[in-house]
């Protein structure tokens, strides 16, 4: 049961030894007798064997010694000193040493964390010294008391250590403690290995960030990220206060090797990280990310760890690997789900190449003027006709899984706008696609800036409504950060996305209203961009709507450009959801109703239907229709959402007008599909009265072979 060695006496005779201790107590009086009483049998051994096989010199051996007592009087102890071994009345038995240990641990806990809040304060000292001096004597006050209270559980856990001193352990405590041992003994080397990695990597991170800023802001950013240090350095403590709890009880299989792996393993960490860096400094002017090096350097220095753990420690455990099912499957897990939800939100840019190749579309020059204080863009057109482009349910998904279906997609838009030529391009919701599995990304940052930079190339204006895809619940980017990007690549900075920097405190992540002026400044069309929201989180995929106060300021724009003009303005209005009027219209359209006038497109109910759904509206009515009914300036709604219904028909005098899907990737086997995908394109005349027209993917001849593969 005692300590067992990898080297020395006969392993049969050790093993003899072993098996006649196995059932007493634990103590290092116990320990040293057992050593003892090995060695005395190995030495009489060597007599006995000379000239003899060493079966026969064991069998004679363990004639003469066969019993415990016998073998202590041979290594010099008293006949009755096995009987004395033998009694277990002063033995620690499991539930008493748990609970002792269990308390102990609840001491090192607290101990290690006030340490590691005293480093934190020291951090925020060295920001105050740059930056705030006067309260460097607070920083170093909270210090002071940060290490007392670490003080006071301290004391305590060396007390409880100096009262177990020579304490006696029966055969499952032992156990117990073998288990500890291996477990913080190999905590302990490991948490090393992971303190100089993060150690060197931080300071690297954070030295390149001191080269571009004052002393003042690298401290900050040194006291702000300091909690990768904090965590790492938390752990180190708490093992050695773990594993020093379990030496005072038994000893590890080899002290003095175990010291040897400590030194061995701090000067390797420390020599491998040192020579990273210094590397990293040499080459620093021929390499574009030097924090590169440190990444694959950490990957490396990480499989030299994991190989030393599965060979070389097993020299200073009891086991060195034991196999865990339930515990690996539990770790997999979590690695898996941390790691793919880190990957999945990692901003990629793989269709760079193809948006850095697209040149600049032909198109008319319009005068565009933004209004800091209502937020409406004012664009005064240069030409009798003004032509818009209606897009649709693009779906960038941002990774490498769908490279190819978003390069398809930017491919498609550019092949409608080169065949159209239009003066402002407007899409109506889910841009991009963060839905995790089946778009392998949550990142919504990556695909918004990779169609900027395609608008931008094109030169096109453009502008766009949220969809219910835009932002996702686990996207990367929320409402507000998503609202920051694009007004990071608005009009002010990119000459080309209409995106209001102000915006009416109504419902939405964007509602705005572009304003279409004839040469001589009179008003000619309003177009309403409204946002039909996302989800209600009343259930899974239960569709949002327009609601009442956004309802309320489209009427009041209404209104405002009537009474400035002096008539009724025509308008239009983009949304991404359709509204319950769609539902109905198609219904009636479908039944053959002549109070719905078809113009052009299909419906999935033409052809026995493609979706669950005929049309997928929300299930909450809005008052957007009746409103524009009442006001009879909107003559036209236009929507996505559905992918596959592209029909415009005519209901109570209102166009309701579904475009045409760009979709590769959102929807099973709609990449395959064709009939639905192209665009709207719809012409302003200067009499405000208009015209729209498909543009089916399939009817550009001159890029299909660009579009498909």
């Amino acid at each position: 049961m005692a300590k067992k060695t990898d080297e020395g006496p006969n392993r049969k005779i050790k093993a003899v030894v072993d098996m006649l201790f196995d059932d007493i107590p634990y103590s290092d009086d116990v320990v040293l007798a057992q050593e003892k009483i090995t060695h005395a049998l190995d030495a009489e051994f060597d007599k006995i064997k000379e000239g003899r096989r060493e079966d026969e010199a064991l069998e004679e051996l363990l004639g003469k010694y066969g019993r415990l007592s016998q073998m202590a009087e041979l290594a010099g102890y008293p006949a009755d000193s096995a009987e004395k071994w033998r009694d277990e009345t002063q033995a620690v038995d499991f539930y008493s040493l748990k609970k002792d240990l269990i308390k102990q641990r609840r001491r090192a806990y607290p101990t290690s964390a006030f340490v590691v809040l005293a480093l934190l304060q020291v951090f925020w000292l060295i920001y105050n010294i740059t930056a705030r001096p006067i309260a460097v004597i607070g920083n170093v006050c909270v210090i002071a008391i940060d290490l007392f209270i670490a003080y006071v559980p301290f004391r305590k856990y060396l007390a409880a250590e100096k009262a177990a001193q020579g304490s006696k352990y029966d055969t499952d405590s032992y156990n117990y403690l073998r288990k500890l041992s291996d477990k913080y003994a190999k905590r302990l080397l490991n948490s090393i290995a992971l303190l100089f990695t993060i150690v060197f990597v931080f300071a690297a991170s954070e030295l390149s960030f001191f080269g571009n800023s004052k002393s003042a802001e690298f401290s900050e950013n040194l006291f702000n990220n300091s909690i990768v240090i904090e965590i790492p350095v938390f752990l180190l403590i708490k093992n050695i206060l773990c594993l020093r709890m379990v030496r005072q009880r038994i000893d590890l299989p080899d002290k003095a090797k175990y010291k040897k792996h400590i030194i061995g393993v701090t000067s390797f960490s420390a020599v491998y990280w040192l020579g990273v860096t210094i590397f990293t400094v040499i080459k620093s002017k021929v390499i574009v990310y030097p924090m590169n090096i440190f990444m694959v350097s950490g990957i490396f220095f990480g499989l030299l760890v994991l190989t030393y753990d599965f060979t070389l420690r097993k020299k200073v455990t009891f086991r060195n690997i034991v196999i865990n099912k339930p515990r690996i499957a539990v770790y997999t897990a979590a690695a898996v789900a941390v790691g793919g939800f880190t990957f999945l939100q990692q901003d990629t840019w793989y269709t760079q190449d193809y948006i850095n190749s697209v040149p600049v579309a032909e198109h008319n020059t319009h005068k565009i003027e933004y209004n800091d204080d209502t937020g409406v863009y004012t664009i005064t057109k240069s030409t009798d006709d003004f032509k818009i482009l209606h897009l649709t349910d693009i779906h960038i998904g941002g990774s490498l899984y769908s490279y190819r279906k978003d390069l398809k997609a930017l491919k498609a838009c550019y092949a409608e706008i080169e065949h159209t030529h239009p003066d402002l391009v407007v899409v109506t919701g889910d841009l991009c696609f963060p839905l995790g599995i089946m778009s392998m990304s949550l990142n919504n940052t990556a695909p918004v800036e990779q169609f900027a930079a395609f608008m931008r190339n094109t030169g096109i204006p453009w502008a766009f409504t949220y969809g219910n895809h835009d932002t996702e619940s686990l996207a990367s980017a929320n409402k507000q950060e998503l609202n920051e990007v694009y007004e990071s690549l608005s009009f002010k900075t990119s000459g080309t996305l209409l995106y209001p920097y102000t915006q009416p405190n109504v419902t939405g992540r964007n509602n705005q209203l572009i304003e279409i002026r004839n040469s001589d400044g009179t008003l000619n069309t309003g177009l309403f961009l409204i946002d039909s929201n996302a989800y209600t989180n009343e259930g899974i995929n239960v569709y949002d709507y327009i609601h009442d106060d956004q309802v309320d300021w489209y009427a009041d724009e209404v209104r405002r450009m009537n009474g400035e003009a002096g008539h009724t303005v025509n308008s239009m209005v983009f949304f991404h959801i359709p509204l319950q009027e769609y539902k109905t219209a198609t219904e009636l359209y479908l039944d053959g109703s002549d109070e719905v006038k078809y113009f052009y497109g299909e419906n999935p109910g033409d052809h026995g239907g493609i979706t669950n759904d005929l049309v997928c509206c929300s299930d909450y009515p809005s008052k957007m229709f009746d409103t524009a009914l009442e006001l009879g300036s909107t003559t036209g709604f236009f929507c996505g959402h559905d992918h596959y219904n592209n029909a415009s028909i005519e209901y109570k005098g209102i166009r309701l007008t579904y475009g045409m899907s760009i979709d590769y990737l959102a929807m099973p086997g709609i990449e395959k599909e064709t009939k639905q995908r192209g665009a709207e394109l719809i012409t302003i005349h200067a009499d405000s009265s208009w015209e729209s027209e498909q543009i089916p993917l399939d009817s550009i001849t001159y890029d299909k072979t660009l579009i498909r593969e």
